[in-house]
């Protein structure tokens, strides 16, 4: 039950700081998911800092890589809004905006992933 409970609390945090920077983005963009596509490569960025100091550090406990990894990151990250929004790209025939984003996310996720462990690694 404790894990589930650590689950929860991450997950409501990040999806409300999610929340948060997805309309702080989203009001000031036209056309473009930027809120969506910023939380997705910090939040790339923060697990792999946080597996990165799991990994390297007995440290860190499984609590904790429930609470930050599992919780916060799968809260604040959103891949089911990125497979909407490419969707309605899709749907509107905006084929550049769909390669953009599709292409943009996958690529720079998997390269915040990279320079978190790495980060990771200065700790």
């Amino acid at each position: 039950m404790k894990h589930i409970l650590l689950v929860f609390l991450g997950g409501g945090i990040g999806s409300a700081i999610r929340y948060a920077i997805g309309n702080f983005f989203n009001a000031t963009s036209k056309g473009f998911p930027w809120g969506t596509f910023s939380v997705n490569i910090i939040g790339s960025l923060l697990i792999g800092v946080f597996m990165g100091l799991a990994l390297k550090n007995s440290n860190f406990s499984e609590n904790q890589t429930l609470l930050l990894v599992t919780g916060l990151c799968g809260g604040f990250t959103t891949f089911s809004a990125f497979a909407y929004e490419n969707q309605q790209f899709l749907k509107e025939g905006d084929l550049t905006s769909f390669a953009i984003y599709t292409l943009g996310s996958i690529s720079l996720g998997i390269l915040s992933v990279f320079l978190g462990l790495v980060i990771s690694k200065s700790f």
